[in-house]
């Protein structure tokens, strides 16, 4: 698989938090998609129902998801293997159909948010170093985003990478395109998996309740910023001479 895509090199004031990062600016900001940069309105609880309903043919008894959806799909395919492998083959073909059905249904309603676009420029006129990483598929993104190419350096979507997010070579492999050190680096998400992410790979983490995680889960999930949206974000880390 492709490593990349490209090839560039005012919320509540109590939930805002600078972190001292010695003086160092960020050089490079890693961001996730949906919920992050865009609302793209995908219905995890239908994906998971579904999912269960092409299990239930190959697996007795109740199905329980209690894992995100792509960890569930795996297990669920690991299950099934362990009698028929032809079988977990034929699980994970129609599975991963279906959840890209699904993706694209919500590309086609979904949209930037009003400020990506200015924002991902005002970082490159910086000299700010972007990437978007996500666990969505390529095509759902491209939709929504058609000319990300022209904004983001880097695009590294579920079908350019072996592990998704939380595992740490997704966004590992962002940085690698750049060859930026995870020190001068942040991850920016809506989600504490997106927290997580940063963590494991040893970067500099931001939450922005703009998406599906609230305030109380990032901060739970120890990110070092916290802001309403991405265009509070940067304001806050401008204003502390950060990028």
């Amino acid at each position: 698989m492709k490593p990349s895509r490209f090839g560039k090199g005012k919320g509540k004031e109590h939930n805002l938090q600078v972190k001292d990062i010695s003086r160092q600016r960020l050089e490079t900001v890693v961001f996730d998609f949906d919920g992050t940069l865009a609302e793209l309105r995908l219905d995890f609880g239908h994906m998971k129902q579904e999912l269960a309903l092409i299990a239930s043919e190959y697996l007795a008894g109740e199905l329980v998801p209690h894992l995100p959806v792509l960890e569930w799909l795996d297990f669920l395919e690991q299950e099934i293997q362990i009698h028929d492998k032809p079988a977990a083959r034929e699980f994970r073909s129609r599975s991963s159909r279906m959840i890209v059905e699904m993706e694209l249904g919500a590309s086609r309603e979904g949209m930037l948010f009003p400020f990506t676009r200015m924002l991902l420029r005002k970082l490159d006129a910086q000299g700010v170093q972007t990437a978007i990483i996500t666990r969505n598929c390529a095509a759902a993104v491209e939709a929504v985003f058609p000319d990300m190419e022209e904004f983001c350096g880097c695009f590294l979507a579920r079908d350019h990478v072996v592990s998704v997010k939380p595992d740490p070579e997704h966004l590992r492999m962002a940085l690698a395109h750049f060859g930026a050190a995870p020190g001068n680096a942040l991850m920016v998400g809506d989600h504490p998996l997106d927290i997580q992410t940063g963590k494991r790979a040893g970067t500099w983490t931001a939450g922005v309740a703009s998406g599906s995680g609230s305030w109380e889960d990032l901060a739970r999930s120890g990110a070092d910023w916290l802001a309403s949206d991405c265009e509070e974000l940067i304001d806050l880390l401008e204003s502390n001479g950060l990028v």
